[in-house]
């Protein structure tokens, strides 16, 4: 999709968090009320006829999206969270990404057998922390998951879509 204004707002942030990466910060985005309505309006339009009864979204940015699109679609909203942070009883999975280490949860009874799921992020990278949250919510044997990310980093030697299989639907609206 590549909508010029999303790419126009999006801010890159040399050497952060460490000295080499390229960090795209979606915070520009967000702040601009034109971007934040043109990202949830584009997903909609994907999403509005798959019957998407939950969206869970990653730490932390992928909960302002996906809340607000969770809204816009009539779907209920999870938070797929950072150890700790959840109050009840929770499943968690431990991954690595591009810099390091960590671990995500998802609450017990965030999800059903009857859901349909779609998981949003900010950004796709290497995929390990959405492949890790795909793995938590299929432990739920939802009827169907679905991935999506504002941002998919097309660099050579990333290709976070191949962590996933060949079946699973993945959607971005800007690739760089």
């Amino acid at each position: 999709m590549n909508n010029e204004t999303l790419l126009k707002n999006l801010r890159n942030v040399p050497d952060f968090p460490i000295k080499g990466i390229q960090f795209k910060d979606v915070s520009t985005l967000f702040k601009d009320a034109e971007c934040l309505r043109i990202m949830v309006e584009e997903l909609y339009e994907i999403y509005k006829d798959k019957g998407i009864t939950k969206v869970v979204g990653i730490e932390s940015r992928g909960f302002v999206v996906g809340a607000a699109l969770a809204f816009r679609l009539g779907a209920g909203f999870v938070m797929c969270r950072k150890p700790g942070k959840l109050p009840a009883e929770t499943r968690k999975a431990t991954y690595m990404k591009e810099y390091g280490k960590d671990t995500i949860e998802i609450h017990t009874d965030a999800i059903t057998e009857n859901d349909v799921v779609l998981l949003h992020d900010d950004l796709l990278a290497t995929g390990g922390s959405m492949k890790a949250a795909y793995n938590l919510v299929k432990e739920f044997n939802p009827k169907k998951v679905y991935i999506n990310f504002i941002i998919e980093l097309t660099i050579e030697g990333l290709n976070g879509r191949a962590v996933f299989d060949d079946d699973t639907e993945i959607t971005t609206l800007i690739k760089i």
